[in-house]
């Protein structure tokens, strides 16, 4: 079933492009820089934004074919569209060392194992913890927010090596993690496949 785009959204991308040409960037990472920059009216991400194109085609594959989709909070949640989110917040306890997020992270690693795609929007200590975990994750987009952790937590995920969408400041957020998992969501699958 195709997406059928509001037509405040076509303008919305007809005045971010001409205001910014994205035209030389590979297919997802185009789609996924033009969608935060869409939900943040901020075209400082076109420079902030790090990602490689050939991990966004695997979890594009891995998205399209069922993967888990866990987020740190509801927020997350509530901005992606047409598809089911784990979220663990709730049931999540603080303790001594440890975050409600943190701990929210790892029960929802109890929950769908290796192989899901992970969104932090919200808590650097989630993504933090994300990474002490063996996840194995399909892609993991780290784009929190703040001014305690957020850009430290964002450098340790690209340090890692796991495939990730992340930003080198401090800015993030539940709304450009959201849109940066939207992107791939509406990503057709049969254009990224005829490009791979």
């Amino acid at each position: 079933m195709n997406r059928v785009i509001h037509p405040i959204e076509e303008e919305s991308y007809r005045r971010l492009r001409a205001r910014l040409d994205t035209s030389h960037l590979p297919p997802l990472t185009r789609a996924v820089v033009e969608r935060v920059i869409h939900s943040s009216a901020d075209l400082a991400y076109a420079d902030d934004l790090v990602m490689d194109e050939a991990d966004l085609a695997k979890a594009h594959a891995a998205l399209h074919a069922g993967a888990p989709v866990v987020v740190d909070v509801e927020m997350v949640a509530a901005g992606i569209t047409r598809r089911e989110t784990v979220c663990r917040l709730k049931d999540a306890r603080s303790g001594p060392g440890l975050t409600r997020s943190a701990h929210a992270m790892r029960l929802a690693y109890e929950q769908v194992g290796p192989g899901a795609l992970w969104v932090i929007g919200c808590a650097p200590t989630a993504l933090e913890e994300l990474l002490r975990l063996d996840a194995s994750p399909a892609l993991v987009i780290g784009l929190p927010v703040g001014f305690v952790g957020a850009a430290e937590s964002k450098a340790a995920l690209r340090e890692s090596g796991l495939p990730a969408v992340s930003n080198v400041s401090e800015k993030g957020g539940s709304a450009v993690a959201a849109a940066a998992l939207n992107a791939l969501l509406y990503h057709p699958v049969s254009s990224v496949e005829e490009t791979s």
